[in-house]
């Protein structure tokens, strides 16, 4: 997994070494700095590229807020602060998430996971889709390397470590992520419909209720995922 840099911005010691063994439990972010100010913060912003910003508020000289907005390209940001009345100007400046002290670490670990989608979601929209456009990909499975034509390409699921993709020929059990499939293949061909399942757009049968189905398989549309299931089919629910 790619490292995430993170640069953590506090007027408070205690605050910040907080944040520092939150972030010390999840081994892919690597904390690049810590500042007491946010002028000490626009210097290493300025010398090095940082992923994640983690952001206290109230602070001497220039609050979170205000620094924020001085950003012309900011990082994914999340705010940490004691005073949950600042919460909408944060979120109408497109922070990722807004963490109110004292907080969990299960609380931070949810934070930090927006901040990957977006993080993972820019990613894939700065990335050549002509690469993909190839018309089929390979797939190592069962000790053997399969060429897999995106027509033959049915739907994939997560499986645990592995992704379970069904094809016209085979059910195949690559040893990879889930995530790591979708990058394989194209997004305007084939769709996330669930946390779960990846479904090739032409080969969706009908759609009923909550469910798609393509052949005599029935796929659950996830909740969160349906509105922007149906606008990607030129429906708009």
């Amino acid at each position: 997994m790619t490292r995430i840099e993170c640069l953590i911005v506090d007027d408070e010691p205690i605050a910040r070494d907080i944040i520092r063994t939150y972030c010390g439990h999840l081994p892919y972010l690597n904390v690049a700095g810590t500042c007491g100010t946010a002028l000490e913060a626009r210097t290493v912003l300025m010398q090095q590229k940082i992923h994640i910003l983690f952001l206290d508020i109230n602070m001497p000289v220039m609050d979170g807020i205000s620094f924020l907005k001085t950003l012309k390209t900011p990082p994914q940001v999340i705010f940490t602060t004691a005073y949950k009345e600042f919460a909408v100007d944060a979120f109408d400046l497109s922070a990722c998430d807004y963490l109110l002290k004292p907080f969990s670490l299960e609380r931070f670990v949810v934070a930090v996971d927006k901040a990957m989608g977006s993080l993972h979601s820019s990613a894939q929209m700065q990335e050549p889709e002509a690469a993909k456009e190839d018309g089929f990909f390979f797939l190592k499975a069962d000790g053997k390397i399969y060429k897999i034509m995106h027509n033959d390409l049915l739907y994939a699921e997560a499986n645990g470590n592995y992704t379970k993709v069904r094809t016209t020929q085979h059910t195949l059990m690559p040893a990879m992520t889930f995530s790591g499939f979708e990058e394989l293949v194209p997004r305007s061909k084939f769709l996330r419909i669930h946390r779960s399942f990846i479904v090739n757009k032409s080969k969706i049968d009908h759609i009923e209720g909550n469910r798609v189905f393509i052949g005599s398989t029935e796929i659950p549309i996830g909740s969160n995922y349906r509105e922007q299931f149906l606008k990607q089919i030129g429906l708009n629910g």
